[in-house]
Order: structure tokens, then C-alpha cells, then sequence
């Protein structure tokens, strides 16, 4: 199975990073084999979208289950749409996470739980 997670550095045991769509990388994790993709998320530069865009492309990736701090609507409603299960919450490093992932401890979330544009600094204030 591959498990993505988003992520501040390209090592596993750099920080989850609380934003999906505008994450620095996201670390792809086959559970079976433990190899690991690095994918610099291009997606984080986008001027609008880029929680749909990263969704999208990690889809396309054949990821099962996205490991992220946070998840907007429209990334959300896209993961949805490819059956793909998102764990919201998450924190400390993707070491960790994956850990907690494969213990059982961490829960699906059923909605997004921030609303669109988080994490966009452009957009703030």
C-alpha cells in the first residue's frame, strides 16, 4: 500500500507539515517494502488550487491514504473522488506518523477539517 505524507523536509524524518496543497514535499511510503519517493509538491506555488492539485496528483500516483496536519474542501472532495483516505491531525515527524499509521492510531477524517485557501499566506490578513 502507498501512504503519502506532507512534509517540511524530503526525509522521513522531517516534520509533517500542517498544510496539504501547499506543502513542501510529500514523502510516498510503500507500507510493504518501506521505499520511499520523494515528490517536491510544484503544486505549493499555484495561485489558486493547490490543494486540488496535489490531491490530483498524488492520486496519480497510486496513493491509498494521504498522512497531512490539515485538508481543505476542495483537496478533500478530490481525494474522496479517488477513494483515497485522509488523516488529518497529524504532527512531529513522518517517522512518527507512519508509525501511528500503521498501529491503528490514527482515524480517517470524515470532512475537511480547515476551509479552503489554509496555509495561503497570499491570501491573509
Amino acid at each position: 500500500m502507498k501512504v503519502a505524507c506532507s512534509t517540511q523536509g524530503a526525509a522521513l524524518d522531517a516534520q509533517i507539515d500542517p498544510r496539504l496543497g501547499r506543502a513542501a514535499y510529500f514523502l510516498m511510503i510503500d507500507t510493504d517494502s518501506q521505499a520511499v519517493e520523494v515528490l517536491d509538491n510544484s503544486s505549493g506555488a499555484a495561485s489558486g488550487g493547490a490543494g486540488i492539485q496535489a490531491a490530483q496528483t498524488l492520486a496519480s500516483k497510486g496513493v491509498q491514504a494521504v498522512i497531512t496536519g490539515n485538508c481543505g474542501p476542495n483537496a478533500f472532495a478530490t481525494f474522496q473522488a479517488a477513494n483515497i483516505a485522509v488523516y488529518t491531525g497529524a504532527s512531529g515527524t513522518a517517522r512518527d506518523a507512519l508509525a501511528q499509521y500503521q498501529q491503528g492510531t490514527l482515524t480517517a477524517a470524515g470532512q475537511p477539517n480547515v476551509g479552503g485557501h489554509f496555509g495561503d499566506t497570499r491570501r491573509a490578513g
